[in-house]
Parts: C-alpha cells; structure tokens; sequence
C-alpha cells in the first residue's frame, strides 16, 4: 500500500506558474512508475504525465510543464508554466502508472486544487 499527498495547489493569474509536489509514504519513485493527472470540469480525468523508466508530458501541455523527481525523499513534482483557465481543475497524483486502452494508477492521491483566474 502506497499513501500519496499532492500539495502545491492554489489560486494563480494566467500566465502564472505553480510546482505541485507529490509525496510518497514509502520509497516507490524508484520501482514504479507515477504520474499526473487532472480532473477539469466538465471533463474526463486526463493524464498528464509520468516518470519511470522514462520521463513522459503529453503533448497538450509539452513545453508547459515538466515532470521530476527526488528519489531521497519519494517526492514527485509537476512544474506548471504560463497557466491558462482552462488548466483549472483538481490535480492527482498516482502510482503503479500504466496504460491498457487508458491511462490509470494502482494508488491514487487526494488531489489538489489549482484554479488560473484573473
């Protein structure tokens, strides 16, 4: 069983940035893959991103944000760049990140607000 804490979220102007961080109970970063997803509304859950073997950001938000880790403390990290309102959502963290027709996790976070508005 894996806990997963997403903190980082808040209130931002467009334009602006934010670095989630995601944090582990138990050293997972370097066994399993993680990821990130969001829930906008009015919108399926969509993935965004994950590090494993390798470190992967989809297309619609590529050159926006990055993905990173830091093994030595299971922290997991979303750094978001020239936020728009339609980034505004409720953001996850997940372990055991895989994909069979869809993106899914084993272990989901709680999530955590991120709302772009002027």
């Amino acid at each position: 069983q894996v806990q997963l804490v997403e903190s980082g979220g808040g209130l931002v102007r467009p334009g602006g940035s934010l670095r989630l961080s995601c944090v582990a109970s138990r050293p997972t970063l370097s066994r399993i893959s993680m990821g990130w997803f969001r829930q906008t509304p009015g919108k399926d859950r969509e993935f965004l991103g994950a590090v494993g073997a390798i470190t992967y950001v989809v297309d619609s938000v590529k050159g926006r944000f990055t993905i990173d880790r830091d093994n030595a403390t299971n922290t997991m990290y979303l750094q978001m760049n020239n936020l728009q309102p339609q980034d505004t959502g409720i953001y996850y963290c997940a372990a055991g990140v895989r994909y069979n027709k869809k993106w899914s996790g084993d272990y989901w976070g709680r999530g955590t607000q991120v709302t772009v508005s002027s």
